[in-house]
């Protein structure tokens, strides 16, 4: 019942909507917009003379991202603008051999693919793997050489739904040293993710999608023995060791992961995600973790008892997430898509599939409503 309290004042919702669209931009819990608000009043009243509690803000958001997965240390944490930087500090950052190669899936979301093709500069190669037919990691495996340098994967695949098994890929790689970096975005907030578990030595995710939070501000998780192996290509008075000392005349890099943030933060959006990483606190991962699965597991079931839809997305609990994709047969996909959202039906068509992507607090009457009007266009 506290659950059900929370989310009620949570998600004033307006009439007739049913957002499912969270692995799109989701929409924010109130407390994201009070802590933009107050932010706001913050800077009209005192403007900067304030800013410790800024400061304050801005450490508390690094200690959520370190508790939400599981990281060792708030020093393996940076903030920065979105996902597809993230892979970009990487990418620029390795210092790569000619004839090394980057291997990923054919499914990925252009954010995890340009970033390393750009590389073929320096002689790298990418091999895209299609992971269609399971077992995906397998597949992801036996593409890999005594050249791969690295492998990049997304958790979730934004238009399948594919959910990888991270700790089986993590293993191998550590066994092979081969580095492992994962674009969590389509999980973080839906499912839980422990960065230790699965071995990775990158994770980055924006806040916009299943944490509820805003555009323009990411996590990226930079494992300790890895984080000097990459070269910095951006530069500012944030990332030094001592970013408070304007005066200086030399300088050396952080040792921490604020290297990679060269000056100073989305302060607005780290007011708001905090706020947002605060609602998972308050519920709890396995609870919303539960949740979801259950609506998953409702919209997959009624989907399947229509023989004209063909579901994309995996139908065993495993290897899924938030994202439940599908086709309906003799149908415009573009057009039903568009119908849907003329019909308050809020979702996203991905590599020619319709996508719903519920989160725990659409109720099951609204995923009734959305696969009656569905059931009324076919």
């Amino acid at each position: 019942m506290l659950n059900d309290n929370i989310i009620h004042k949570e998600f004033p919702q307006a009439e007739g909507l049913i957002y499912l669209n969270h692995a799109g931009v989701a929409p924010w819990p109130a407390r994201a917009r009070d802590a933009v608000a107050e932010f706001a009043r913050e800077n009209v009243i005192y403007g900067a003379s304030r800013y410790h509690l800024f400061n304050e803000k801005e450490n508390r958001l690094r200690r959520q991202v370190r508790e939400l997965i599981n990281a060792p240390s708030v020093d393996d944490i940076a903030l920065l603008k979105n996902t597809s930087e993230a892979l970009s500090v990487v990418a620029a950052g390795i210092r790569w051999n000619r004839g090394d190669n980057v291997v990923t899936s054919a499914e990925e979301f252009p954010s995890n693919w340009i970033p390393w093709d750009a590389q073929k500069i320096h002689g790298v190669s990418l091999k895209k793997v299609d992971i269609t037919e399971r077992p995906s990691e397998q597949a992801l495996i036996d593409a890999c050489d005594n050249r791969t340098r690295l492998l990049s994967v997304s958790s979730v695949q934004f238009s399948s739904g594919i959910r990888l098994d991270l700790e089986l890929l993590g293993k191998f790689c550590r066994t092979n040293n081969i580095l492992f970096c994962v674009d969590a975005i389509q999980s973080i907030g839906a499912h839980d993710i422990d960065v230790q578990e699965i071995q990775a030595d990158f994770v980055m995710a924006d806040g916009h999608k299943w944490m509820l939070g805003p555009e323009g501000i990411a996590l990226f998780y930079c494992h300790e023995a890895v984080r000097e192996q990459l070269n910095l290509y951006q530069y500012g008075w944030h990332m030094t060791t001592t970013p408070d000392d304007f005066d200086i005349r030399s300088w050396q890099p952080s040792s921490t992961a604020t290297r990679f943030e060269p000056g100073s933060s989305n302060m607005l959006g780290v007011y708001a995600l905090s706020a947002s990483l605060s609602l998972i606190e308050d519920l709890g991962m396995a609870y919303i973790e539960q949740e979801l699965e259950a609506r998953v597991s409702y919209l997959v079931e009624r989907l399947a008892q229509n023989d004209r839809i063909s579901l994309i997305t995996p139908e065993h609990p495993e290897h899924r997430a938030g994202i439940v994709a599908f086709q309906v047969s003799g149908a415009d996909q573009q057009s039903l898509q568009k119908r849907l959202l003329e019909h308050g039906v809020i979702c996203a068509l991905r590599g020619g599939a319709i996508r719903f992507s519920p989160h725990y607090y659409n109720s099951m009457p609204q995923l009734d409503k959305s696969l009656d009007i569905l059931q009324s266009f076919i």
